[in-house]
């Protein structure tokens, strides 16, 4: 980390803060605001604190944040970052990676060199064994010096149950095949919630091989190794979170990007080995029928995710460097480090994706839509249902297989990536309700909008078709409210968004009745001026159309909040109750602590945040 803040510094892309700040809240709350900024910079903390009520603690290792938040230092990350020359930008990364999937034979003597030398570039994917004293490993703490608490570990948001290790890269290994003789690696990025001094609680997913290789072990009734390396070389950090096949260790892509083997060194108190070059290094085992209560955690979903229990991990070893710094981020409403981070995830598997997919072009995770809650697909459509088939496609495949709600594009269609008013325009002037199409299947852990766990409706858009003509009568906002607010008094306002195809954006004030238990007569009485009605929760602003692709996505189980009636669709994105039959508590969503960000103004750290940025991306 050490270098990577000099490298930072070189290209003015780091911004240091020497104020004292506490590690609950003040300095995740100030790398949040950070990361939204236009020109927003990584932030290293060289002071940070925590205040209790015995005194102050301070803690010798800087805090760095907002590494991956922006493009600019993406790119610089990835391709300049310990330089391999052969990828001057994602895009090429991407190109070879599409050279290497294509498996038809080469014609003619230079294309046949060109193919070998993207071969050989396939030796730096394996990981080798690093000789001597890992840098890692200059400091060992064991035995009754093992303290968690020592470590600046954040608290982000003010419901947390804790503090989480947010930043950390999770090594695990599946147990030992019969027949191959040989084990799987993983490194996964899940949250940590420090238990006690010297115990985490490790969220790994349902889904991830992390979880799997527990269940692996938790039938053989043995103990599971787990180490979590802090720091190294950012490219670890990306790694850990991207999307590969089950049972591919996913520092494969480290060599491949980087042009160089990585290096691992040995654990020392489990079978594991970690990169040599990270910061700090905890390992330790999990015994699989050990269990404890972790959460609420403010997650990448921008709500808290309920109490649940998880695995303890007993902490055996913490080794680090003589002068470490910790590495963390902060998750909750978007646009977040994980914008960024996810970009790239999105370049570097289209080529990947494309194999699986017949017909695909390009696609985007808009990060409003947190990755998993809404796609954009751009689609070749040469033949009938071609656009179905791929709907299929993409919800059955992988991790795309997470994905809530699909919108599907011709090859005319505009950029996925840029100008979204005109893509918005573009999609609406294709769609009516004869191109929503609805099934059910596998949704994130995470997912709180469904009825029933990780299980969930899903909802496929195809926008892929020609234009078509709409006639709806024309009527202001004042005149469609009064018509709506006859048939039901809960709605308390309402918003038009101006197209030939126009969406009826309308908060709800809910009392005793279901919104969409009115779907027949809003029919009845408004078919004839839109397709397409929104219900929003009464405390929502109808013109921030970026919150409001959130809050709609994260909000949603279409099995249960869809009701098409003939040519009208009515979609209910209010939070969910006892109206709805939906038996958990609703969770709140993330917000900064007003006094904390009041502590931040006077200090001097939050200078050029007025009210319109807060409520712009809904800080308080």
């Amino acid at each position: 980390m050490q270098d990577l803040i000099s490298f930072l510094q070189e290209h003015n892309e780091l911004k240091i803060i020497e104020e004292p700040l506490d590690i609950w809240l003040e300095i995740p709350h100030l790398a949040y605001i950070e990361v939204k900024k236009q020109d927003s910079k990584a932030l290293l903390f060289t002071n940070p604190i925590h205040k209790t009520k015995e005194g102050i603690i301070t803690y010798n290792m800087p805090v760095v944040m907002n590494v991956f938040g922006s493009f600019r230092r993406l790119e610089l990350l990835v391709t300049k970052y310990n330089t391999n020359k052969s990828f001057p930008n994602i895009e090429s990364i991407a190109s070879q990676i599409k050279s290497l999937l294509n498996l038809t034979p080469p014609k003619g003597i230079k294309n046949l060199f060109a193919k070998l030398f993207d071969l050989y570039a396939l030796r730096h994917v394996f990981p080798k064994k690093y000789k001597g004293k890992a840098p890692c490993q200059e400091v060992i703490i064991q035995g009754d010096s093992i303290n968690l608490y020592s470590l600046p570990i954040l608290k982000t948001w003010e419901d947390d149950g804790g503090q989480f290790i947010t930043m950390g890269q999770v090594y695990t290994q599946s147990l030992e095949d019969s027949k191959s003789k040989s084990a799987a690696n993983n490194v996964g990025m899940y949250r940590l919630q420090v238990h006690s001094k010297d115990s985490l609680l490790l969220h790994w997913q349902i889904h991830k091989d992390g979880a799997h290789f527990f269940h692996e072990y938790k039938k053989a009734n043995k103990l599971m190794p787990v180490s979590i390396a802090i720091g190294g070389d950012p490219l670890y950090i990306w790694c850990a979170q991207a999307p590969m096949p089950p049972r591919a260790f996913e520092l494969m892509l480290y060599g491949l990007i980087r042009g160089k083997n990585p290096l691992l060194a040995s654990c020392i108190s489990n079978d594991l080995s970690v990169p040599y070059d990270c910061d700090i290094v905890i390992e330790g085992f999990v015994d699989t029928n050990e269990f404890a209560p972790e959460g609420k955690f403010g997650d990448h979903t921008g709500f808290y995710t309920p109490i649940d229990y998880y695995p303890i991990m007993r902490i055996n070893a913490i080794t680090m460097r003589q002068k470490p710094s910790f590495a963390a981020t902060v998750v909750g409403k978007p646009p977040l480090e994980d914008k960024y981070m996810g970009f790239m995830t999105e370049r570097l598997f289209l080529p990947l994706l494309q194999t699986s997919v017949h017909g695909l072009i390009d696609y985007s995770m808009p990060e409003n839509g947190v990755f998993h809650n809404l796609i954009l697909a751009k689609i070749e459509t040469n033949y009938p249902a071609q656009s179905l088939q791929i709907m299929h496609s993409f919800f059955g495949l992988g991790q795309l297989s997470f994905v809530k709600h699909a919108i599907f594009l011709d090859s005319n269609a505009p950029s996925l990536h840029k100008d979204y008013e005109t893509l918005c325009d573009y999609i609406l002037q294709r769609v009516s309700t004869k191109e929503l199409f609805i099934t059910q299947g596998i949704c994130d852990a995470l997912d709180h909008a469904t009825h029933e766990f990780g299980v969930s409706g899903k909802l496929a858009i195809d926008a892929t078709k020609q234009p078509l003509k709409f006639s709806f009568q024309s009527i202001d906002s004042k005149g469609l409210l009064d018509k709506m607010k006859s048939i039901s008094s809960e709605i308390e306002s309402l918003h038009i968004y101006p197209h030939e195809n126009p969406i009826v954006l309308c908060r709800v004030r809910k009392q005793k009745t279901p919104i969409l238990s009115y779907a027949n007569r809003f029919y009845d009485e408004l078919n004839e001026y839109a397709s397409f009605f929104i219900f929003i929760d009464s405390n929502e602003d109808l013109q921030n159309y970026y919150l409001l692709i959130w809050r709609i996505v994260n909000s949603i189980d279409v099995t249960r909040d869809l009701v098409i009636k003939d040519t009208c669709a009515f979609l209910d994105a209010t939070s969910k109750g006892e109206l709805e039959n939906y038996t958990s508590d609703w969770p709140k969503d993330t917000l900064c602590t007003k006094q904390v960000l009041e502590s931040l103004q006077e200090k001097g750290l939050l200078d050029g945040i007025d009210l319109e940025f807060i409520q712009k991306f809904g800080i308080l």
